[in-house]
Order: structure tokens, then sequence, then C-alpha cells
């Protein structure tokens, strides 16, 4: 199976193409985590894979408590369904703070230090309160301890990721916080095994074609648990070999896909269609990932698909009432503004703009 099928099959069973789905809250919960730690991008994300959805609409969502934003896996944000954060806190954040005690020391805190500072912002929150981030850490400067540089940010990840906090809906441009118990205080129970079992069929359920070791760096668990995850959820998946190696998918996976015309996306930066996996080749070729991740900086850019191949990427410009949008592939591939014409008008549509220009950066 040549990669671009490989790619094909990820952008349907991802519901990027084909079928969408209805809600925020069944998007999130068929893709079992979705990337979002860059808050604009995640919520298109979310949108291009439902029906009709609207930047308006997806942050009704966080503020019905639908969809939940915090970091369950990697010690990096990502939207989940908000019933399943403790199981998924449990059992994959909790690796990663029991390997944090080099930072805590390189940023001059103490477990206890911790402590004191969970205190704090279940007493300021405790009743239903809600939190900005700068009121969180004037709390903790209040009391005399510290939060400069970046240990501010990291007491809020260490206390979001041990299950007490979580983040609540934004408050114009910033983002809030409140206690997780209250803010979903109905939340499912989870064994390791029946959390394993879970995450490794809901993985290759939306992100098939993909590997064990693709499911281990999702999730951030040992590649031993991934093929536990996969053993217990078996029933559920169907196995493959594509050039020489072992790939799974869900049995209910997407099977199909559009193949009458050509398959354009304009995706968020960090989307899961890149990001969901250890081994990327099969849809950004190589020599060009490193336009995807300038200078291997962590940030990556929006991306154009075609086809399910990653061809270049793109930006925008939001004005009042119009959407610019910049397209810059990778090679020259043809009538590019065309191609687009229909993704750029989704893109349009869901920020609730009534007008788009186009303009491409043209190859040689």
């Amino acid at each position: 199976m040549a990669n671009k099928e490989i790619g094909l099959r990820r952008l349907a069973n991802q519901r990027i193409s084909g079928d969408k789905l209805q809600t925020a809250a069944e998007v999130v919960r068929w893709m079992g985590a979705m990337q979002a730690q860059d808050y604009n991008h995640a919520l298109w994300a979310v949108g291009l894979r439902t029906n009709s959805a609207t930047m308006t609409s997806i942050e009704q969502a966080i503020a019905d408590r639908e969809i939940l934003r915090t970091w369950p896996m990697r010690g990096t944000i990502h939207f989940i369904p908000p019933e399943d954060a403790k199981w998924m806190l449990d059992l994959m954040a909790s690796r990663m703070i029991a390997t944090d005690t080099r930072r805590l020391e390189q940023l001059g805190l103490m477990v206890e230090t911790i402590m004191q500072c969970q205190d704090l912002f279940i007493d300021a929150l405790n009743g239903g309160k809600c939190l900005t981030r700068k009121e969180m850490l004037n709390i903790l400067e209040e009391a005399g301890i510290s939060t400069t540089g970046q240990r501010g940010y990291h007491i809020l990840w260490y206390i979001a990721q041990s299950g007490v906090i979580c983040m609540g809906p934004m408050q114009g441009k910033q983002q809030t916080f409140v206690l997780l118990d209250e803010w979903v205080p109905e939340q499912r129970s989870l064994s390791r095994e029946e959390g394993l079992a879970e995450l490794a069929g809901r993985y290759f359920t939306s992100h098939g074609p993909a590997t064990d070791h693709d499911l281990a760096r999702w999730a951030g668990i040992t590649a031993t648990d991934a093929r536990l995850g996969i053993e217990l959820a078996e029933a559920a998946l169907t196995s493959e070999v594509i050039d020489g190696t072992d790939y799974w998918v869900g049995s209910d996976s997407v099977a199909t896909w559009d193949k009458s015309h050509p398959n354009t996306y304009l995706l968020p930066g960090f989307d899961e269609f890149l990001l969901g996996y250890k081994d990327r080749d099969a849809v950004l070729a190589p020599e060009h990932a490193g336009k995807i991740v300038p200078g291997n900086n962590g940030i990556f850019k929006p991306m154009i698909v075609v086809d399910g191949q990653i061809v270049g990427t793109w930006q925008r410009n939001i004005l009042k009432d119009v959407v610019n949008i910049t397209l810059d592939p990778f090679t020259n591939i043809g009538d590019i503004e065309t191609l687009f014409t229909n993704a750029a008008q989704a893109y349009g549509d869901f920020m609730k703009k009534t007008f788009i220009s186009m303009m491409v950066n043209v190859r040689n």
C-alpha cells in the first residue's frame, strides 16, 4: 500500500474527510484526545471534523462542560472527554509527575511547596469559582511563593496532572482554571488494564492505520503497555501488514473516502493528522519536515493537505469581516487557489466571516 493511501485512510478515520460528526463532544470522544496547546488552532481541529460547527459553538461546548482541556498525556495540553479525565490522568499523567524530580530541582520547587500551592488553589476555587491564570498566580505570590520564570506555569501543570484542577472556559483572551471534581463531578473509573484497552481501541479506530509505536508515542506510555493495550482490545481491532510493517485499525474505522476529486484540506497547526504518530513519513516527506516545524522549535505550522499528503503550510490574517489566507506550498502543485476554494470557505464559515481572500506564494 502506498503512503498516499495510508494518508487517505487516516483522513477518513480522523473524520477530516467523508462523514463528519455532529457535535464537538462526539469528535473528542471519537478521537480519544486531541492536541490543544494552541487554543485557536485546537478549536479549528475540532470544528473541521464537525458538521456546521463554528468557533463560537466549540467554545460553547467547553463552557457547557462537553469537552475538557487539560494535560492528560506527554505533559501536553489536549481536549478530552470530561468523564474520562481522572482515569486518563491516573494512567498517563502520573508517569510525567513521577519523572519530574529534576525539573522541580531546576526550578527550586519542593513537593511540599507544590502541596501548599494545591491547598491554596482548592481554597480559592472551592464552590464553583473560576479564576484566570493571572489570578491563580497572584494567589501564590500573595502567599510568598514565587512564580517567576517557569515556576508558575510548572505549578499549574503539576497540579492539573494530579487531577485537582483543569482548564475552564476562556474569559476574553484569558485562560481560566476550575476544580476538576466540581467542574466534572461524574467521572468514569477504569482499572489500568481497562484504560489501556480503551486507549488502544479509540486510538486505532480514529487514527489507524497506525503501529504499536505510534500508540506508545501518542499516549506517552511504554511500548510494552501499548502492546498490552492492543492485546486487551484485540477483539475490536484488525491488523494489516503494509510494506512489511504491522499496522492496526479499529473494526469501526471508516473504510472509504471520496476518490472522485482531490481531497484538499487546510489543517490547523498541531493537528492530530501529523502529531498523532511517531512515524510521520507516510503523510509528510522527510525533506519537508523542517518546514512544518522551522528550526525544530516545537511550533507546528498549519498544514496544506492534498490526497493524504502534507504539501505546504498556510497562515491566516483575521480582520473584522475578512479572513485573508496565504498558501505556501512546498512545490508547484498547479492551480492551488482553485483546489482550496472550498477548504478556505469552510474555514471562513467556521470563523463566521463574510469574505475570504487567498494569496499563493508561487514556487518555480
